[in-house]
């Protein structure tokens, strides 16, 4: 059985997948008014750069997105100045805009839909001409726009993919018609990419059980669903986060170790550069083969299957390098991939893997979806000058408020002694009253003070009068909270 549990607060939506109670996928998603993969904008040519090969598009944002300046644009005439429907393919990084195409789609879980194109095109894995003499003779063209069958479209009745295409028409004529009609530069289609994306894949297989926080999520999750079976969507009625109440925060927050141990013995380190991740393979204490080869082997299967399942989980994305342990037979080498390449399965139409190089380095690129857990949870340390990493303020907010809400439901408390590590200090005392809104104790009595090389913070309720009088110099007055 699948669960999902969907969180949404504020400009912050995260999602958690659980098979058969094992956590295998998490994703956050910041809404920061910025483009994300997948996204169709109304744009307009702000400067063509024949010398680079490129297009600079304004998208009525921050910053302009760029795109490939290719023949097929060259032939069209495109000039400054025109307007043009664009796809997001790459989100913006740093200074850098979101990279675009002029090849605009919308993807369904069996078909395709190309904008401003014609005819019917097959994935070029499905090899079975009966298959798609079958869908040819079925299916009728569609005008202004080209369907493109994907691999799973090929095991499905006609009824669905036609019930498909005709859903993903409606979305094309709606972009259509806002590209030709209304007024300024904007995105056109692209709410909830990542939600929906998800529930689409979720269609058929396993059970699958939803969970959501809120009424809006609720309604469209049900009406999406529209009577699928194997699919029910529950909304959580709690005070406390969801990814709290159902355990998820504290296996999230396992995930900033960057060394995973194998049952054999062995271990995988999990190192982000600026560049890429890297993940180093080690035998360790996997000494149980008498045979050198046998102990190489099994060390890089297990790692090959936990590594497929930590990309998931860290979602981890850009290029990936894995150093295996060397190995001399080649044939070694492709048990090792086939076991990675179906660890990453589930990962689909988001991954790409590339042979081993001479040097025993297996190299994946991972489309971006949504941050990783670094990038979510923490932060460079600003008393070290970045040569440290820390989790995130808005985080450890979060954590506590989590903690104070756990508290006051099971003992109706609501004094509470918090310790907060001192790099986190000044950013705190520059608005202590958005620190003790965060945590949701503007109502409570708080006693905050400040201490070195803890993890974090620490959290204890005050009971007794006693307490009380011994950390009165640390409570947070009235005035502060104002």
């Amino acid at each position: 059985m699948k669960e999902i549990f969907i969180e949404r607060r504020d400009k912050l939506l995260r999602i958690a997948v659980k098979s058969n109670k094992e956590l295998i996928e998490s994703i956050v998603e910041e809404n920061k008014d910025e483009p994300i993969i997948g996204e169709i904008y109304k744009g307009r040519i702000k400067n063509i750069l024949p010398a680079i090969n490129s297009i600079f598009v304004d998208l009525g944002l921050d910053k302009e997105g760029y795109m490939y300046y290719s023949d097929e644009l060259k032939v069209k005439g495109v000039k400054k100045g025109d307007e043009i429907l664009v796809e997001v393919i790459k989100e913006p990084l740093n200074d850098k805009g979101a990279k675009l195409s002029s090849k605009v789609s919308i993807p369904g879980k069996h078909v395709v839909l190309n904008c401003y194109e014609e005819g019917i095109e097959f994935s070029k894995r499905i090899e079975d001409k009966e298959k798609k003499n079958n869908i040819l003779n079925n299916l009728e063209p569609l005008i202004g726009a080209g369907i493109t069958v994907r691999t799973e479209g090929a095991n499905v009745e006609i009824d669905v993919l036609k019930k498909e295409i005709a859903k993903l028409y409606e979305e094309f004529q709606d972009i259509d018609r806002k590209m030709k009609h209304s007024l300024g530069l904007k995105k056109l289609y692209g709410e909830d990419l990542t939600l929906k994306k998800l529930l689409m894949n979720s269609f058929g297989g396993e059970i699958t059980k939803i969970y959501v926080n809120n009424e809006i999520d609720y309604e469209k999750i049900f009406n999406f669903i529209n009577g699928q079976e194997n699919l029910e969507v529950e909304k959580y009625e709690g005070y406390r986060n969801i990814f709290d109440f159902y355990g998820i925060e504290k296996e999230l927050l396992k995930l900033r170790h960057n060394k995973v141990n194998l049952p054999c013995g062995g271990y995988i380190i999990i190192d982000r550069t600026e560049a890429m991740y890297v993940i180093d393979v080690n035998s360790g204490k996997n000494i149980k083969e008498r045979s050198f080869n046998k102990t190489i082997l099994e060390t890089n299967l297990e790692a090959a299957k936990e590594i497929g399942k930590q990309i998931r989980l860290r979602n981890l994305s850009g290029i990936i390098v894995i150093d295996f342990i060397d190995m001399r037979d080649k044939s070694q080498k492709d048990i090792v991939m086939d076991v990675l390449k179906e660890s990453l399965k589930p990962d689909k139409g988001n991954i790409k893997i590339f042979p081993f190089t001479q040097l025993d380095l297996v190299q994946i690129a991972r489309k971006r979806q949504g941050k990783s857990i670094y990038e979510y949870m923490e932060e460079e340390c600003s008393l070290c000058k970045g040569r440290g990493i820390i989790l995130k303020l808005s985080y450890i907010e979060g954590l506590i408020r989590n903690e104070i809400i756990r508290m006051q439901e099971e003992n109706s408390i609501n004094c509470f002694h918090i310790e907060v590590d001192s790099v986190y200090k000044d950013k705190i005392k520059e608005n202590i009253f958005d620190f003790i809104k965060e945590i949701d104790a503007l109502d409570k009595e708080i006693y905050l003070n400040y201490v070195d090389n803890i993890e974090g913070y620490k959290i204890e309720p005050l009971i007794f009068q006693a307490q009380k009088d011994n950390l009165k110099d640390y409570k947070v007055t009235a005035i502060e909270k104002v």
